[in-house]
C-alpha cells in the first residue's frame, strides 16, 4: 500500500471535503507520528528515573518533610498554598480543617475528591499507580504538615492511631477508639 503524502491527501480531501477540517486532521496525523517518532511510546523519562511521584512506591524514608516532597508538594506545591488551573489543589496552609488528625489520617488513607487514597487501597491515579504508605510515613507527613508552612496545631498523631484507622483487609472502615 502506498502511503505517500500525495495519497495521504488526496485521501483526506475526499473524506473531509472541507480545507479548515483537512489542515486539523493532518496536523493531528502528523503530530501523533512525531509523537511516536521520537519516542513518545516509550515510558516518559519521570517513570524511568524514578522522580516524585513515580519514585514513591518505593519511598524508604519516615521523615515527614521528605513524604511531603516526594509526594505531596506535586499538587499542594512546595509552599503549602495549592493551587488552581488544570485541576483545584486545596491550600494546607492555614486550613482549619487540619486540625483533627484523623481527617487527615483518613483523606491520606481513603483519599477524599480527586486526591487518591495512599493507605494501600489499590487505587490508580490517571497515569500512575498511586504508592502506599505505610502508617510511619502517613503519621509523618501529617505531623510534618501540622506544624509546617505557618500552621501551629496542637498534639501529634502516632503510627499507631493511624494503623486503628486502617480498613482490614480493606473492606470497610473501623470507628476510632
Amino acid at each position: 500500500m502506498n502511503c505517500s503524502p500525495t495519497v495521504f491527501f488526496g485521501t483526506l480531501r475526499m473524506i473531509t471535503g472541507n480545507s479548515g477540517l483537512r489542515t486539523r486532521v493532518a496536523r493531528t496525523v502528523i503530530g501523533i507520528g512525531l509523537a511516536f517518532a521520537t519516542g513518545m511510546s516509550q515510558p516518559s523519562w519521570a517513570q524511568e528515573e524514578g522522580v516524585g511521584m513515580f519514585s514513591a512506591r518505593n519511598l524508604k524514608t519516615t521523615s515527614g518533610a521528605e513524604v511531603y516532597q516526594h509526594i505531596c508538594q506535586g499538587c499542594h506545591m512546595p509552599d503549602g498554598k495549592g493551587a488552581i488551573g488544570a485541576g483545584r489543589y486545596p491550600a494546607l496552609a492555614g486550613d482549619g480543617s487540619l486540625a483533627s488528625t484523623e481527617f487527615m489520617a483518613m483523606t491520606l488513607l481513603e483519599g477524599r475528591r480527586n486526591m487518591p487514597a495512599f493507605g494501600g487501597n489499590g487505587d490508580m491515579g490517571l497515569f500512575f499507580a498511586v504508592p502506599t504508605l505505610n502508617d510511619d510515613q502517613i503519621a509523618a507527613v501529617i505531623n510534618y504538615v501540622r506544624s509546617s508552612f505557618g500552621n501551629h496545631f496542637k498534639g501529634r498523631i502516632t503510627a499507631a492511631a493511624v494503623k486503628a484507622l486502617r480498613r482490614p483487609n480493606n473492606d470497610k472502615l473501623v470507628p476510632a477508639h
